[in-house]
């Protein structure tokens, strides 16, 4: 189980990790946490995707990673220091956060958008400095949305305003990003368009990334480690050729299923039918 494992070994000293310790994390209208767990990890360097079924607590878990949900018991550390202990902008500094629920002015274009990403670095005031456009650029060019930066995020699809999402929280230049379902409601193009820059950013770039996942098989292909969610514990957690199995797609996606652990691009399944609840 999570809880008793440790963080694997990474040779690049300059990553972050995060560390959840002895975490409850609930919310005002329910009596008991929605997520409780004693150790969980993502590990500097890598990619570490949180699967597991609709309500099953990853997106609750990676808000609280975040300090985007104060947890009622625990803590989660950022390089051996408590976040509840970094002031705002430092912390914003260190960590990003990509949600589900993005709004902006239909009339603002791309790289106005991912200049917003440059506020923790300056003051309210202050004007864009040359290293500000310098990692504007940066992240466009990463985020693969330079075609469009002029274009009003309005008139975007579904996968372009998720990539120039992207390049706004990479303007921030942190040294740990965190996406919450950044690949739902995208068609397949997209979607793989999104796990790209994601993976690019992690091999050429050494950022930290935890994000959410509802597609176990794009998890597994694109993944360093997995969390898997299970009523809000972590059911099982590694190397997605350690972690996904034919007992664990039945136990936490109800799910009888085949699975080839020796494909090239990661474990291959191969569903059959859904399962009794």
């Amino acid at each position: 189980m999570v809880d008793e494992r440790t963080s694997p070994a990474t040779d690049r000293a300059n990553a972050s990790e995060l560390v959840g310790e002895h975490l409850a994390i609930g919310y005002p209208t329910t009596d008991e946490p929605v997520v409780e767990c004693e150790n969980v990890v993502i590990p500097a360097g890598e990619v570490t995707a949180l699967v597991g079924p609709n309500g099953s607590g990853k997106s609750t878990l990676l808000k609280a990673m975040a300090r985007q949900h104060a947890p009622e018991r625990g803590s989660v550390l950022l390089d051996g220091s408590q976040i509840q202990l970094f002031d705002s902008k430092e912390l914003a500094r260190r960590v990003g956060l990509l949600s589900q629920e993005n709004e902006s002015p239909a009339s603002l274009t791309v790289e106005d958008l991912v200049s917003h990403g440059r506020y923790p670095h300056r003051g309210f005031f202050d004007s864009i400095t040359d290293e500000d456009r310098e990692a504007i650029d940066r992240a466009i060019e990463l985020a693969g949305v330079d075609d469009i930066r002029t274009q009003d995020v309005g008139n975007l699809s579904g996968g372009q305003k998720q990539l120039a999402w992207i390049a706004m929280v990479l303007a921030q230049e942190t040294d740990v990003l965190l996406l919450d379902e950044p690949t739902t409601y995208l068609d397949l193009h997209h979607q793989l368009r999104v796990m790209e820059v994601v993976r690019t950013l992690n091999r050429e770039e050494e950022i930290t990334i935890g994000i959410v996942l509802h597609d176990i098989g794009q998890a597994a292909r694109f993944a360093d480690n997995l969390i898997a969610m299970k009523d809000g514990t972590p059911y099982d957690w590694g190397p997605p050729r350690e972690v996904v199995t034919e007992e664990l797609l039945a136990d936490v996606f109800r799910v009888d299923a085949d699975v080839d652990s020796e494909s090239p691009t990661g474990p291959h399944i191969a569903p059959h039918r859904a399962l009794d609840e």
